[in-house]
């Protein structure tokens, strides 16, 4: 299994091409649609729902773009759709009503949130729905255990793994100090076997990603590029860019 060349072909949006001053909200309908006119890949994110629906999410729980707070584990998909945002009237979508949107126009880049839990009742919801999907799609997390969920549960669809330099217990107060270290250095790589890595642009270059990059051939994108010094070391040590913030010309 390899990294599909689309990949690397165009940057990649992160959470969709939003603009909070346009009102286009991230991972909302109008990200989405406005990555397709622009032609660029989609990352999202997918959160586990109280009734196993995969919603289009970022935040484990309500109240920085929504009305309302709690936690999404916690509710039902119907309830989290019908949740106000902030600054747009659209409402929060199912990764089904994702891939209907899209369409296979552009392709998926699915970031798996976890709770460091062993739970992989939301890969299992992700494999039912794109088994009936024809778009190009790959997941990946930064959690070690649903990479390898996706690699078990979804064997014939590339994964990543999606890294950073440190772990602080501040930034990841799910992970035990064992799923902390074990996260580091992409030691865990040769039991999960990801086929890419997105790596925070702002810890490259470093050891880790430069082994997976330049000895074993793993594609590498630089997250997230907002400015033209991150640009610029993504151009220098990754192949492709996470972009938010901005609109890539070429």
């Amino acid at each position: 299994m390899h990294a599909p060349d689309w990949l690397l072909a165009r940057p990649v949006a992160h959470r969709g091409l939003h603009d909070s001053a346009r009102g286009i909200i991230e991972n909302m309908p109008a990200a989405a649609q406005a990555a397709i006119s622009g032609g660029f890949s989609i990352e999202c994110d997918i959160q586990l729902t109280a009734d196993g629906e995969a919603m289009v999410h970022h935040d484990d729980k309500l109240g920085r773009l929504t009305l309302g707070s709690g936690a999404l584990l916690g509710m039902t998909a119907a309830a989290l759709k019908a949740v106000k945002f902030k600054h747009t009237s659209e409402q929060m979508m199912s990764l089904g009503d994702l891939c209907s949107l899209v369409n296979g126009r552009v392709p998926l880049v699915i970031e798996v949130k976890s709770h460091f839990n062993g739970d992989r009742k939301l890969v299992r919801r992700m494999a039912e729905i794109l088994a009936s999907y024809s778009g190009p799609a790959v997941g990946m997390s930064f959690d070690p255990d649903q990479v390898l969920a996706l690699r078990q549960i979804m064997p014939a669809r590339a994964r990543g793994i999606v890294a950073e330099r440190r772990y602080e217990e501040d930034e990841w107060p799910e992970a035990t100090p064992v799923q902390r270290r074990g996260m580091t250095h992409l030691r865990h790589a040769f039991h999960t076997r990801p086929n890419f890595v997105a790596y925070r642009v702002d810890d490259l270059p470093a050891a880790a990603p430069w082994i997976a990059r330049n000895l074993f051939g793993l594609p590498l994108l630089g997250w997230t590029v907002r400015t033209a010094e991150q640009r610029a070391r993504a151009a220098r040590y990754a192949d492709q860019m996470i972009f938010e913030s901005f609109l890539p010309q070429g």
